[in-house]
């Protein structure tokens, strides 16, 4: 994978927001997701997954505390209905208030030089400029990269325009998935390795699938760890990825992907740790190159 220098923004029209506004929306929250929200400041974002009592991931966000009682969590449109819904159940007496507000804000992202010097280089730092919020992402492909969060009305960034596919390609560059509808339920948080990239904390308290997750972490070698391929053709979320030793079942599953500048496509999947060592891997007619993470994956906490 080249380092590229391309610098922009672009609307993400994908994403939505869901608002949790009140006394307890922080603590809330805190007790549904896999990262600590009640310590969060609003210096931070987080990536935090949402999870059924199996411990699969049925949602992701980066969540933007952009006031004591009022945080924001971000995620793909195709999924935010149902979670909102979900989340909505366990509300219960709890002084907090969750809504759709994605009609209320504009997400989009920027890279390269487009990306506000203020903003502190450490991924997942928060900083306002006036009423919009800016989110550090890990890098892609070396390229530094920024959520952008900000109400509707509110001006665009002064910054060239950064095609949709080549942030696409970025994100799954980062090696940082998210997850949408078509791998909902298929993956605990370490098979996207989340423990790795600031998605989970293992010292806060209980949350749903909260036992698994640990269980997963602390008992012997995991299975399954998210890796980043090439493909010559077109990969898509939710596909299988087959492992030459055995052409019925397969050994993984394409979790993102997205057209790469230089041909073909690149795409973060998640496999069987053994699948890696050797021998050909597909996904429907394209084989598939292992190429190497940005970051190292934590076997230990």
């Amino acid at each position: 994978m080249n380092t590229i220098d391309h610098s922009g923004f672009t609307p993400l029209p994908d994403l939505g927001v869901i608002r949790a506004q009140g006394a307890d929306a922080a603590s809330f929250l805190h007790g549904q997701l896999t990262q600590d929200v009640a310590l969060q400041t609003t210096a931070q974002a987080r990536l935090a997954g949402y999870c059924s009592a199996k411990g699969r991931l049925l949602a992701s966000f980066v969540v933007v505390k952009r006031e004591a009682e009022d945080l924001l969590l971000i995620c793909p449109r195709d999924l935010l209905a149902p979670t909102l819904k979900r989340l909505s159940m366990f509300v219960l007496r709890a002084k907090a208030k969750l809504s759709d507000a994605s009609a209320d804000w504009q997400v989009g992202g920027l890279a390269g030089a487009a990306v506000p010097q203020a903003l502190p280089d450490t991924p997942w730092a928060h900083t306002r400029d006036a009423d919009a919020s800016l989110v550090r992402l890990p890098a892609g492909a070396g390229v530094a990269r920024a959520l952008w969060l900000a109400p509707v009305g509110t001006a665009l960034p002064n910054a060239a325009a950064l095609p949709l596919t080549l942030w696409q390609w970025l994100d799954v560059a980062s090696g940082v998935a998210t997850v949408s509808a078509p791998v909902v339920d298929a993956f605990v948080p370490q098979m996207l390795n989340y423990e790795s990239v600031g998605g989970v904390n293992f010292k806060k308290g209980c949350y749903p699938g909260q036992e698994v997750v640990a269980r997963s972490q602390f008992r012997g070698t995991l299975k399954r760890r998210a890796f980043l391929v090439h493909a010559d053709g077109e990969l898509a979320a939710g596909q299988e990825v087959f492992h030459e030793s055995d052409a019925e079942q397969p050994c993984g599953t394409v979790v993102q992907a997205a057209p790469a500048p230089g041909g073909g496509f690149d795409a973060i999947v998640s496999l069987q740790v053994s699948a890696t060592q050797g021998g050909a891997l597909r996904a429907g007619e394209h084989g598939l190159a292992l190429l190497p993470l940005p970051y190292e994956l934590l076997d230990d906490i």
